[in-house]
């Protein structure tokens, strides 16, 4: 296919509620939607880059610029055969993954438009509908916490996620736990803790817990293997791993028992596939996170999360949980199981609500051809 014109759209969406994390509170989602045009079909991707940079350096200004001066111009007009030939391309480009990863997406939903495919059957995913859990941010008291929760448990979410920050830790996650006893929790720390305040988390141990995610620094591999010989859960690596070569690392220092599949962060799909294969290869249970996705990114992941190797709950919520109204048609619903389905429409599966884009957008402009 021959890449004709990529149109960029940044948006703000507001949240259904406010999500607070150890770097931050967001009320509204900004990223950034990419449309894509070849041989008359139009392919869609999302840059699940924010406003700000808490989770990652990049924002959604910075995946802009990349975006319309150097991975467009690049795309336009190229013969893209394979999503390696794109690869190809943007490699010379370094760092910048969500930006990367958003138009690849776009380029993932045309090939299956092309082949009349779903996505999750061109990536080999195996499952029709896939597991989920809900990410519950840091609340005003642990009691607000725990009634949070209750209400997630309430509408069928089978697993938890809490954010945790120091001081906002090991007595949140007890609260929780003291309130369900048997669910299925873990906690996240956003890269919140030093190798000296995280033994502040060892009574965590006590919890049951499925795992401890991203407590240290978020380029630290080293003190994560030798916080994970300190402690009996997991301990999960999320924002250290940002290339298949980060997961080898993290699989030969044993520095944590989980990893955390994210597209967005690893750059594409592809390389998400690649770490899914590694890991799955060296017995190393995986699960895919999310970013706050609006409907594009949401169903990228769960065709993702349809993969064989993802073996625990991911976190790709309903569409209510974050938004009143999304940018696709098509919404994902929360089934009774804590399961969601896998589209199974060519490509990503989803079409874009024309109107709810334009409501939510805050800037556009096209690379190429008009």
């Amino acid at each position: 296919m021959k890449i004709e014109r990529i149109t960029l759209h940044h948006i703000s969406m507001p949240l259904v509620s406010a999500f607070e994390t150890s770097f931050g509170r967001e009320v509204e989602r900004e990223c950034i939607i990419l449309t894509v045009r070849s041989g008359g079909l139009t392919g869609i991707g999302e840059c699940a880059a924010s406003r700000d940079p808490g989770y990652s350096y990049e924002t959604t200004g910075t995946a802009w610029h990349i975006l319309k001066d150097f991975i467009g111009p690049l795309a336009i007009g190229a013969e893209i055969r394979t999503i390696q030939d794109y690869r190809g391309l943007v490699d010379r480009i370094r760092g910048h993954q969500l930006a990367k990863a958003g138009l690849e997406m776009a380029l993932w939903d045309l090939l299956g438009k092309m082949e009349g495919k779903p996505l999750r059957e061109i990536l080999g995913g195996e499952r029709r509908r896939v597991e989920v859990g809900v990410s519950v941010g840091l609340q005003e008291t642990p009691a607000a916490l725990v009634e949070a929760v209750r209400r997630y448990v309430e509408e069928g979410y089978a697993r938890i996620k809490i954010k945790i920050k120091p001081g906002r830790d090991v007595f949140d996650a007890q609260a929780v736990r003291g309130a369900f006893p048997t669910m299925r929790l873990q906690v996240d720390a956003n890269s919140a803790f030093d190798l000296e305040t995280a033994t502040t988390l060892k009574p965590l141990d006590e919890l049951n817990l499925l795992l401890i995610e991203q407590p240290l620094f978020e380029d630290d591999i080293w003190d994560h293997r030798r916080l994970q010989a300190e402690f009996r859960t997991p301990i999960c690596l999320d924002e250290s791993i940002v290339s298949p070569r980060h997961a080898r690392y993290a699989l030969e220092m044993q520095a944590c028992g989980i990893i955390n599949i994210k597209a967005a962060r690893l750059g594409g799909l592809s390389q998400a596939v690649e770490v899914h294969d590694l890991c799955r290869g060296n017995g190393m249970p995986v699960w895919c996170g999310g970013m706050l996705e609006t409907g594009v990114g949401r169903a990228s992941n769960l065709a993702l999360a349809s993969l064989p190797g993802f073996t625990l709950p991911g976190d790709i919520s309903a569409s209510d949980r974050y938004y009143a109204r999304d940018i696709t048609q098509e919404r994902f619903t929360l089934g009774s199981d804590s399961m969601i389905d896998v589209p199974t429409g060519s490509g990503l599966g989803v079409s874009l609500d024309e109107a709810a884009l334009s409501m939510y957008t805050l800037a556009r402009e096209s690379i190429g051809a008009q």
